[in-house]
């Protein structure tokens, strides 16, 4: 597992809901699934990638109002140093699960020999 999917299960393991990487499996009505859809260099120094940019979708799956959930996601991580890029409301008619997809970008340092 990366270390970018690490934090963000270590981030959000505290909103007691299930957390995992681009799927679940599980029976819970209301989880959190995230994935990395874009991870490039940012900064360079003597020729190194000084910090890598990983820019992540959370996306909150549930049967019922989510909104309380999705504030707390956003408070978790730009308190950890993620920005808020953007956020929609969906809605799943195959599952019937309301569907809150948010994107943020967290800038990672890398250490430079």
């Amino acid at each position: 597992m990366k270390l970018i999917n690490k934090l963000m299960i270590e981030l959000l393991q505290p909103l007691q809901v299930p957390v995992s990487f681009q799927k679940y499996t599980g029976k819970a009505l209301t989880y959190i699934t995230f994935h990395e859809y874009h991870q490039t260099g940012e900064e360079f120094a003597e020729d190194a990638e000084a910090f890598t940019g990983h820019y992540l979708q959370v996306d909150i799956w549930s049967k019922t109002d989510y909104t309380a959930l999705a504030i707390e996601v956003k408070s978790l991580l730009i308190a950890a140093g993620f920005k808020r890029l953007d956020e929609a409301d969906l809605y799943e008619p195959d599952t019937g699960l309301y569907h809150k997809g948010l994107r943020f970008f967290y800038l990672e340092a890398r250490e430079v020999d």
